[in-house]
């Protein structure tokens, strides 16, 4: 018993090396360079596709914010952990590539907080992220706003989390999930922003489809690497929160699982 402490402590300072090293790699293998993808640019979608995914958005929006104040109101221990989702899908979506004419490159970190959370929160938390971006780092735009956060704060984080929560329980392995539903919501984001641009601005030989194929065709040349480094690196993320906010995490579970039962 006397060497529990010593243990734990080793597992906290292997983690933690284990997560600076995951970052310096990821940021090395995903240096800028030419790619294709998303956000897309203030003002390049027409005013009508603009408005539309605005209003496509809004809905998941007021959802995420009940979400939200449920979470703060029933657990406010857990504030602290909707910090480290948001923070963590700044950083990761700040990591901006230069891309196909209107748009650009980057992960989008919306998994870890699906995972935790849920969708709904994401939506809130990936919005304020791009707002962010926006206003202070000329990355995306306002009158895009609502597409990019359709794509990036609503589709990417409900694939996710049906992803790990069904390889949970197909599967029993929570890392593996954890991977899948990192990787999956960032590659879902990119699909997504495809079908955005695709529909907007339909190939003049085959219209959407054609569109769509070449728009998803350009960005999974360098979108699929990045989703599976993001979903390792998440899996990173999560043992360093095992190792040190091992009772937020089973607050987390408790809770989630009472939400499974309402």
């Amino acid at each position: 018993m006397k060497f529990a402490p010593q243990s734990r402590r080793t597992r906290k300072i292997a983690s933690t090396l284990s997560l600076i090293a995951g970052f310096a790699l990821y940021l090395t293998l995903n240096a800028p360079r030419e790619a294709y993808a998303m956000h897309i640019m203030e003002g390049f979608l027409p005013a009508s596709w603009a408005a539309f995914w605005w209003i496509a958005f809004l809905p998941f929006f007021a959802l995420g914010l009940r979400s939200i104040a449920r979470i703060a109101r029933e657990t406010p221990e857990l504030k602290l952990m909707l910090g480290v989702a948001g923070a963590f899908t700044f950083v990761l979506s700040a990591l901006k590539i230069p891309s196909v004419t209107g748009s650009s490159s980057h992960p989008t970190g919306t998994g870890l907080g699906s995972v935790m959370f849920g969708p709904l929160p994401m939506s809130v938390l990936g919005s304020i992220v791009l707002l962010f971006q926006a206003v202070l780092l000329a990355h995306g735009g306002i009158t895009t706003l609502g597409a990019n956060a359709f794509s990036m704060a609503v589709c990417g984080p409900i694939v996710g989390w049906f992803a790990f929560r069904w390889l949970q329980r197909a599967t029993g392995r929570q890392k593996l999930a954890i991977f899948a539903a990192a990787a999956l919501a960032d590659l879902t984001t990119y699909v997504a922003t495809s079908l955005q641009l695709a529909l907007a601005f339909p190939a003049e030989h085959g219209g959407v489809a054609a569109s769509l194929a070449k728009f998803g065709g350009i960005f999974a040349v360098t979108q699929i690497p990045l989703a599976i480094s993001e979903g390792l690196l998440t899996v990173l993320i999560w043992n360093w929160l095992q190792a040190h906010n091992a009772e937020e995490l089973s607050l987390l579970r408790r809770r989630m699982k009472g939400a499974k039962q309402a």
